[in-house]
């Protein structure tokens, strides 16, 4: 993007953030305040949804699983590896249980439970505020649900990853393209198929729609098929697999009281 139009984006989204004037109104980015600034609940059932259910014990029947899926998910979107926590790119990741269910959403919960590792991503909310709190229109939900990320009108402000409950957003404070100390470059294998980003951009899970694009499966769900450890597609068609799942399993999602209402179950 000309770098004189990325200067015209950034300086009329944050007047337009400025614009607001209202203590509350900047509430309203603040991670718990989602439901504050939407006021309406999930959408009517109509048209496309899609959404994903992880079987958390199958990952548990089956280790290394986990990391195979985030290796093909990174592979394939040419996420880079800056090595090291600080810099860290993430569109598929592992955390604790206690982390991704935080006693907010699960008051009392067995001590076993506590470290188990649980597979993370963008919850694609129905409702996302990350949507919201985006001056420049740069993060969008599609009619199929899928929220997704134009990299070419993103600023850098980083309002939606203040929005987000989920901390589903990573920054990138170096260029992706780049190479590190010793000449190796940060994205090890890139992928001519999809484009690498640039410095000052916010990424994220896309629920691979390029793929979708062309009758294809995510990544992640190609990679667990055989063990059907995660389950995807279209939540509202009830005759689909993963209206199936979430008819006869019990189901649980990362802060639903925020009203977020994400597309994301667990089945624990």
């Amino acid at each position: 993007m000309d770098s004189k139009r990325r200067d015209f984006l950034k300086i009329a989204g944050l007047t337009a953030i400025a614009g607001i004037a209202a203590p509350s109104a900047f509430n309203t980015l603040l991670k718990g305040e989602a439901i504050a600034a939407g006021g309406h609940g999930a959408a009517a059932p109509t048209g496309k949804r899609y959404g994903m259910v992880i079987d958390v014990k199958k990952f548990t029947e089956n280790p290394g699983l986990a990391e195979q899926c985030i290796s093909a998910c990174h592979t394939i979107h040419n996420v880079p590896d800056f090595g090291n926590r600080k810099d860290e790119i993430k569109w598929l990741w592992i955390e604790s249980y206690e982390h991704a269910f935080t006693t907010a959403s699960q008051y009392k919960r067995p001590d076993a439970l506590k470290d188990m590792p649980i597979l993370t991503l963008c919850n694609h909310c129905d409702n996302p505020p990350c949507v919201r709190a985006c001056p420049t229109k740069a993060t969008f939900k599609k009619k199929d649900g899928i929220v997704g990320m134009d990299y070419h009108r993103c600023i850098g402000c980083r309002f939606c990853m203040a929005a987000c409950p989920y901390g589903a957003r990573s920054f990138n404070w170096r260029d992706p393209r780049g190479k590190d100390a010793n000449g190796q470059p940060f994205i090890k294998s890139e992928n001519p198929k999809y484009p690498a980003r640039m410095r000052g951009v916010v990424e994220k899970c896309n629920f691979c729609t390029e793929r979708l694009a062309i009758g294809q499966i995510p990544a992640c769900v190609e990679v667990a098929a055989q063990t059907k450890a995660i389950v995807f597609g279209d939540i509202n068609d009830p005759e689909s697999e993963i209206s199936q799942v979430l008819k006869t399993s019990f189901t649980i999602q990362r802060n639903p009281a925020i009203g977020t209402y994400p597309s994301l179950f667990y089945i624990i």
